[in-house]
């Protein structure tokens, strides 16, 4: 069978794309499928991160010259890109540019978009947290000899339970 688009190469590859209700078939070749971003043995290795990393470095003003470090921890973006890791918080707002345009280059956007957390209420933590607080407020109020205290932990305790 010959490529749909090419026309040339031999088919190795059938590829089906569904768009709304319609559904599409294309036979391709394996030049064709890399082309769409499908692997075969002819799509050039993904690059690593390192990689993707030191060209971000690279781009940065300043990775010529003097290298710019973290005025709290002294850490390098060469160290970011050789661990993946920041140093510390400060290098967040040391590298703030650079990680803006590795975020973009990732994820699309350096904003986040979509849902954010929101810290749950300490009433509606859940009572294992509490239960397991009292147990240990009771065993110490019991080894400091505080029994109205322990008796009133121990209450507490079993209205939870």
């Amino acid at each position: 069978m010959v490529c749909d688009l090419c026309k040339n190469g031999e088919a190795v590859i059938q590829l089906t794309e569904i768009e709304g209700s319609g559904v599409r078939q294309l036979h391709l070749c394996e030049k064709c499928a890399a082309e769409r971003g499908v692997e075969t043995t002819l799509s050039a290795a993904k690059p690593q991160i390192n990689n993707f990393l030191q060209t971000i470095h690279e781009q940065m003003p300043g990775a010529k010259g003097e290298p710019v470090h973290c005025s709290f921890c002294s850490s390098t973006l060469a160290d970011f890109r050789a661990t993946g890791r920041l140093g510390c918080a400060h290098c967040y707002e040391t590298f703030e540019g650079s990680l803006r345009d590795l975020l973009r280059r990732v994820h699309g956007n350096s904003r986040h978009i979509g849902r954010r957390y929101v810290a749950p209420l300490p009433s509606e933590l859940p009572h294992v947290s509490s239960a397991t607080e009292l147990r240990d407020r009771l065993k110490r109020a019991i080894e400091s000899e505080q029994f109205e205290l322990a008796a009133d932990l121990r209450d507490k305790l079993r209205g939870i339970e």
